[in-house]
């Protein structure tokens, strides 16, 4: 597997090897052993799976407080998103600033967002399905959120935002500025 540097430090775009021959293909799309090569030693506990039908389906950006913050590895099974990480770590030299990967069933490329930053998607074609590992459980005590649009944070999302669907809760979202940043950063996993 091949992995690339992104602007942010821990996020990561990961390529696995794909194999293939007039059967179809395989591909490990996450081996322990590999990803320890490659300094990622991240135990993931839990599988998440979401289906969007529509083009223009964003969701996030999400992050969870300590003890339960996630780092996650995304990846898509069928169709395309655009993924975004955002550092919220308020001490950090990059506090605000984002990078986005388009990651696709096509390029079968992966992002590794570690704990502590917002994570969002929006779908770039429809019935795009994604699978991500979480490194904590799900805890909706915990669970916060980061408006998609804040204008601070100035993501280039590749769909105008009077065409996305979002939910209520990822609607009313906060800005960064008026969030509770105070326990965002995990211990090492």
């Amino acid at each position: 597997m091949s992995v690339r540097q992104t602007g942010l430090a821990g996020v990561l775009e990961i390529q696995p090897q794909k194999h293939g021959d007039e059967r179809g293909s395989f591909c490990e799309v996450f081996n322990a052993e590999d990803f320890a090569r490659h300094g990622i030693t991240t135990t993931f506990v839990q599988d998440n799976h979401s289906v969007s039908r529509q083009r223009g389906v964003m969701r996030g950006l999400h992050y969870q407080l300590r003890p339960f913050a996630q780092a996650k590895l995304v990846r898509v099974v069928r169709g395309s998103i655009f993924d975004v990480a955002a550092d919220i770590h308020p001490a950090s030299p990059t506090f605000g600033r984002w990078v986005g990967v388009e990651l696709s069933a096509e390029r079968w490329n992966q992002l590794l967002v570690p704990a502590g930053y917002a994570h969002g998607f929006v779908t770039l074609e429809p019935d795009t399905e994604v699978i991500y590992k979480v490194s904590r459980p799900y805890s909706r005590e915990h669970e916060r959120a980061v408006r998609f649009d804040d204008p601070r944070l100035a993501i280039d999302w590749p769909v105008d935002a009077s065409e996305m669907q979002l939910s209520e809760k990822d609607r009313l979202a906060p800005t960064l500025d008026a969030s509770d940043l105070t326990q965002v950063l995990e211990e090492e996993a």
